[in-house]
């Protein structure tokens, strides 16, 4: 079993910061890649930052130069640091780990924190 577990959503002015973390654990030997993914009401899932083994990270264009993404590799976190955040940031944000299983390449998500970017 492999379990991740967000944590950092909150209620937050425009212009604000927030930082996400994800902790991955269970049965885990080495995560391939980790990402962040958000879904607004009535929208569909998109990848927000991804971040592989060798730490190439990956953003959408809405948020470059304003969400940092980051892991842990020994404690199986990501992170997801906002700065900046506008009423349009407003989601649930889901994190995700790709990792190998009983040689199954396998994705695993979490249950989600809310977002809300808000005056």
């Amino acid at each position: 079993q492999v379990q991740l577990v967000e944590s950092g959503g909150a209620l937050v002015q425009p212009g604000g910061s927030l930082r996400l973390s994800c902790v991955a654990s269970g049965s885990i030997r080495s995560i391939i890649n980790m990402a962040w993914h958000r879904q607004a009401p009535g929208k569909q899932r998109e990848l927000v930052a991804s971040i592989s083994s060798g730490d190439i990270t990956n953003y959408v264009d809405s948020v470059k130069g304003r969400f940092t993404i980051s892991r842990d590799k020994d404690k199986n976190t990501v992170d997801l640091q906002m700065n900046s955040l506008k009423p349009e940031d407003t989601a649930v944000y889901v994190c995700n780990a790709d990792l190998v299983r009983f040689g199954v390449l396998s994705r695993y998500w979490g249950q989600g924190t809310q977002v809300t970017v808000s005056s």
